[in-house]
């Protein structure tokens, strides 16, 4: 691990001293100075392995081609945590990237710690603002400016093992919470869920009749410790207690020790819930042709309203750049109706409009149930304390499932602690 942050850090260094210093407001100003040599931009991402080879096979080559005075040096980072921790440490230290993609959860927050510049005054932002639904829009804004732009969105499907729906007398896969557990219980199958935290455990104590807060976001207290949401949990814990779920860490046979993934495809699990890199992170076609015949994708089954969550990416221009006319051309390209087209490849569902309808009417049939899930998720408003509230309620919900605290106390507590971090972000 230290060698990997000592590596982590030699890279930052190196890329911290790239480029030429431009401050110059004006464009062709800048086209005329930099006429004859290149500006170097860094860009920072959490982008798959799929998704990075698009990105620096076919997207950057295109954009330098483009614009040869701009070189983007792209940095692949090995999961949020470690891109948010390290961007933190050295923008704070102005020796962070000119670029980076960064989950619409820590846009607040970000823009909260003063580590974002301001989008609002460049050229043709207000043009370029029109790319994009207006509520896509609103996860940049904060405190009267916006501080990025929507890159991609991505949601989870529930996907199935197509024998065992097959067996259960099923041609098509049920669409309510119930008539799954139905199945699972009656024939003694197994439902795979990734985790505890938000993304993983929301749409199953939605789907059970839980709610986690009212409308705006704004409280916890009263919704995420209602008795609805104490009985849904309720449930949940006894559904891995009684092996009909399988929660990987809370489980107390060998399946924890086994992918999700490898148990669907092998029909020993009916349903799985994955986002669309499910399929399209699949190696060769040989490998899809197999997922595609053995399993079937749906919208995540619910019972009443939403009960999945829309997540997805921005791109921000990092406080203290240098290069904030090169920086602001690159995140133009990157939300462009044909980048973005190019990066559907991967799976990820775009945000400009153009490439939505163009995508919408092209998509294939296991990307449908994704769109179709999108249309009827729900995302979070804004916070700047989203980091921490997404600790908290994890940490509870695993006290919970340890049995080191009941329901009720778990959910009391991570409520109450939940509504203090949102009550400081009211001054968004």
């Amino acid at each position: 691990m230290a060698l990997k942050w000592i590596s982590i850090f030699l890279i930052i260094g190196l890329i911290a001293g790239c480029g030429n210093q431009s401050v110059i407001s004006n464009p062709k100003e800048v086209e005329k100075l930099h006429k004859n040599q290149k500006t170097s931009i860094t860009f920072w991402h959490t982008y798959n392995d799929k998704e990075t080879d698009l990105l620096e096979q076919n997207i950057i080559p295109a954009f330098e081609k483009a614009h040869p005075n701009i070189h983007v040096e792209s940095i692949n980072l090995a999961s949020n945590s470690e891109l948010n921790n390290i961007l933190v440490a050295q923008t704070s230290s102005k020796r962070g990237p000119d670029v980076a993609r960064l989950d619409v959860g820590l846009i607040a927050e970000f823009s909260n710690k003063e580590l974002l510049e301001p989008l609002s005054e460049l050229p043709d932002f207000k043009s370029i603002r029109q790319r994009f639904q207006p509520e896509a829009m609103e996860t940049g804004y904060y405190k009267g400016d916006y501080y990025s732009i929507p890159l991609n969105l991505y949601t989870k499907a529930a996907i199935f093992n197509q024998e065992l729906l097959k067996d259960a007398g099923y041609s098509t896969p049920p669409s309510t919470m119930d008539d799954v557990l139905k199945i699972a219980r009656k024939h003694n199958y197994t439902i795979g869920l990734g985790g505890l935290d938000t993304w993983d455990t929301i749409p199953y104590i939605e789907s059970l009749g839980g709610v986690i807060s009212d409308e705006k976001f704004s409280k916890t207290s009263g919704y995420l410790n209602s008795e609805r949401t104490i009985q849904a949990v309720e449930q949940l814990k006894s559904l891995n207690k009684e092996h009909v779920i399988n929660i990987p860490e809370y489980s107390d046979v060998n399946l924890d020790q086994i992918e999700n993934w490898d148990e669907l495809m092998n029909g020993k699990m009916l349903m799985v819930d994955e986002g669309p890199w499910f399929y399209y992170n699949l190696q060769s076609e040989e490998e899809l042709n197999r997922a595609l015949k053995l399993t079937v994708p749906a919208p995540f089954p619910h019972n009443e309203g939403p009960a999945n969550v829309i997540g997805g990416e921005n791109l921000v221009m990092m406080k203290g750049t240098k290069h904030r006319l090169e920086a602001w051309t690159f995140l133009k390209w990157m939300t462009e109706k044909e980048t973005q087209l190019t990066m559907t490849k991967s799976g990820l569902i775009p945000t400009n409009k153009a490439a939505v309808d163009t995508f919408t009417s092209m998509q294939d049939s296991y990307h449908f149930p994704y769109s179709e899930t999108a249309d009827q998720a729900f995302s979070w408003p804004p916070v700047k304390n989203w980091s921490k509230i997404e600790e908290v309620y994890t940490y509870y919900l695993s006290e919970i499932f340890k049995g080191k605290l009941s329901v009720k106390e778990g959910l009391d507590r991570a409520a109450a602690e939940i509504d203090k971090l949102l009550a400081d972000s009211d001054s968004r």
